[in-house]
């Protein structure tokens, strides 16, 4: 039997996009916190990109030395995206195994 799938209606997909937007937590986190599919907020967030750049026709405006800046400050910022994630996955080993050394330690 298939599943039914939820709706959300148009006022808490634009408040979880929003979330996302201005706090920088991850879509997964924020995901999390809403009980919604990451996927699926993925999805709401880049529809709402694109309607941005189409409404304030970006990059239309720019000159070419601009639009290279911008694509280039773009890049940099998903590495570092990136580089954060790989830290906090560190970071979150690191407090697991510091917990099990203690408990280890401890005897417990």
């Amino acid at each position: 039997m298939g599943e039914t799938r939820r709706r959300f209606d148009p006022e808490f997909r634009a408040g979880a996009v929003r979330i996302v937007r201005e706090t920088g937590k991850s879509i997964a986190q924020v995901a999390r916190d809403l009980g919604i599919n990451a996927g699926t907020l993925a999805n709401w967030v880049q529809m709402d990109r694109l309607a941005r750049e189409q409404d304030t026709g970006s990059d239309g405006d720019l000159a070419e030395s601009e639009r290279e800046e911008l694509a280039r400050l773009r890049r940099q910022k998903a590495e570092w995206a990136k580089e954060r994630a790989e830290l906090e996955m560190e970071r979150d080993v690191l407090k697991r195994s510091v917990v099990l050394w203690v408990k280890e330690a401890t005897g417990r």
